[in-house]
């Protein structure tokens, strides 16, 4: 049990989070989890599917028991005072449950009478045009881009101080994709606390200050965006007009020759700074060029193998 007595709390976090642990049955989901995310921060919590992401943010509502471990929500236990933390949360889980036969808008004042009338209806409405959504379908007939948008209005529409966001994108276009990052920004602006879990690097490094990674259930790093940017593993296939010194590119820190057909056509593996790459390449007439960012997961173990 987590004791609103026992865990002191430092003012200057929006969400701390000491030694949580989760199993269910024989699977450990949780191995130790320690987490701070300070106040008017935006947060990355990144992972590969199956690492733990929905389970932690779970727990973190208290929707779900941890086996061990510590919480505070803005300086709320939540397993003491769940409403007090939820009051102040705009929650968006990873799967969103819906009344089917309901239009949008009567789903969404229905979370609006469910937080006793704290929710800005105009801003609601707002959402919901920039996100194009039809208020008036019902959700049945709806997208499953649509639904997620229903998901990001309700979490937004009540001006939370501490927004837990499970895969916020989920589903949707890229250009609303966009329009849900630039609300997020708009509402950090505002001063909320923005905590969000991904499988996107991308998405991570376009918005998080700081990240967290987890993986097989542990916190494997904790670091600056940008200290995660600069790790960054690229695949680059290259062209050229005429043959190429193979000795020059396998020569630059960060470049493994993956590939090479001929001294014309190379397939290169670079970690961190492209630029040096990019120099090399401009003394040869380039004739086509490619860049692939290896799955989430091949970076992981890339990263930690060793």
């Amino acid at each position: 049990m987590i004791h609103p007595t026992n865990t002191p709390h430092n003012p200057d976090l929006a969400l701390e989070v000491r030694g949580l642990t989760k199993s269910y049955g024989k699977v450990q989901a949780l191995r130790g989890i320690d987490l701070q995310v300070r106040r008017g921060e935006i947060f990355g919590f990144l992972g590969p599917n199956g690492a733990g992401k929905t389970t932690t943010i779970r727990c973190l509502l208290d929707m779900i028991r941890p086996d061990a471990g510590s919480i505070r929500l803005l300086g709320i236990n939540p397993q003491s005072y769940p409403v007090d933390a939820q009051v102040l949360t705009g929650y968006l889980p990873g799967e969103v449950q819906y009344y089917e036969n309901m239009t949008a808008e009567h789903q969404l004042r229905f979370y609006a009478d469910m937080r006793n009338g704290r929710t800005d209806w105009k801003y609601a409405q707002e959402l919901a045009e920039r996100l194009s959504l039809n208020m008036k379908q019902a959700i049945k007939n709806l997208s499953k881009g649509n639904k997620q948008k229903i998901g990001v209005i309700q979490a937004l529409m009540h001006h939370p101080k501490l927004l837990l966001l499970d895969e916020p994108t989920s589903g949707l276009d890229p250009l609303m994709q966009q329009e849900v990052l630039s609300m997020l920004r708009e509402a950090n602006a505002e001063g909320a606390t923005v905590f969000f879990s991904s499988h996107i690097m991308s998405e991570v490094e376009n918005l998080a200050e700081r990240v967290a990674i987890i993986r097989l259930g542990e916190i494997v790093e904790t670091a600056e965006t940008s200290t995660l940017t600069g790790r960054a593993i690229r695949r680059l296939t290259v062209r050229l007009k005429r043959p190429a010194n193979r000795q020059s590119i396998e020569n630059l820190p960060g470049v493994e020759v993956l590939a090479s057909s001929d001294e014309t056509s190379f397939t290169l593996q670079v970690t961190g700074d492209m630029e040096k790459v990019v120099k090399v390449l401009g003394d040869y007439p380039v004739l086509d060029l490619e860049t692939d960012h290896p799955s989430l997961e091949e970076t992981f173990l890339a990263y930690y193998q060793k």
